[in-house]
């Protein structure tokens, strides 16, 4: 039961940081990437057409690459509820 809440959870913190209205910085955009490739078992490298976009991009999973995939998610939600005010 807690894992269906968990996942619950994360998908909504998914949908508001999609559809936040605000910019966001980029710090927090990294670690959110990060949080959400790994909580999905993502680990293809990342698909910009920019170089450096791709470097930052691959230097936040390879700074979050120790936690498992529910620790992602309980970072992830952790971050859009302190930083963007999400659910």
């Amino acid at each position: 039961m807690k894992k269906k809440k968990l996942y619950i959870d994360f998908q909504q913190a998914v949908d508001f940081a999609n559809n936040y209205k605000h910019p966001i910085p980029a710090d927090i955009l990294l670690k959110l990437y990060a949080y959400y490739k790994i909580a999905n078992k993502n680990y293809s490298n990342p698909g910009s057409k920019t170089p450096l976009i791709n470097a930052f991009k691959a230097n936040a999973l390879i700074q979050a690459q120790d936690i498992s995939t529910e620790q992602a998610m309980k970072k992830y939600i952790k971050l859009v509820k302190t930083e963007l005010k999400g659910p």
